[in-house]
């Protein structure tokens, strides 16, 4: 246990979000995902949800604002018009914890294909269908810079 830090991530998901750097991704995705298959690096946080992992990720990572998109959504059969409650929840952690960036649906093809190239996958327990986000990670400025 340390101070500051959510009990639910652990040493490896940790190591993993110091390690990943501008502009890197991380995917977490729901239990139906194959995550194992698609993974370049997986981290399991197995018995936990996906909006509480989302939620303590977001406490420590920094959502990249050098880019117009840094969160995206999985979509409901594939359609990005379409969203389940799961996505209401998500975008609620995301304007708390990275107020102003808007979380962006992706088509199922295109949700893959990201996924795939991101730098690592946390795969929940998460029962929901359709319950997957991707962070695409920023900076921390030095205190005497300005944020743009």
């Amino acid at each position: 246990m340390l101070i500051g830090i959510p009990a639910l991530l652990g040493p490896e998901l940790l190591a993993i979000l110091r390690a990943m750097g501008h502009g890197d991704e991380i995917a977490l995705v729901d239990g139906n995902y194959p995550a194992q298959e698609q993974a370049r690096r997986l981290v399991r946080a197995d018995g936990h949800a996906l909006i509480p992992v989302l939620d303590a990720v977001l406490t420590l990572l920094p959502v990249d604002d050098a880019v117009p998109e840094a969160l995206f959504r999985a979509s409901v059969k594939g359609d990005p018009s379409l969203a389940d409650p799961v996505h209401r929840e998500m975008e609620a952690i995301c304007t708390k914890r990275a107020p102003g960036r808007k979380v962006v649906a992706l088509a199922g093809a295109d949700f893959y294909a990201r996924v795939k190239s991101a730098h690592a996958i946390v795969a929940t327990s998460e029962p929901r269908l359709y319950a997957n986000i991707i962070i695409r990670k920023g900076v921390i400025y030095p205190p005497e810079t300005k944020k743009p």
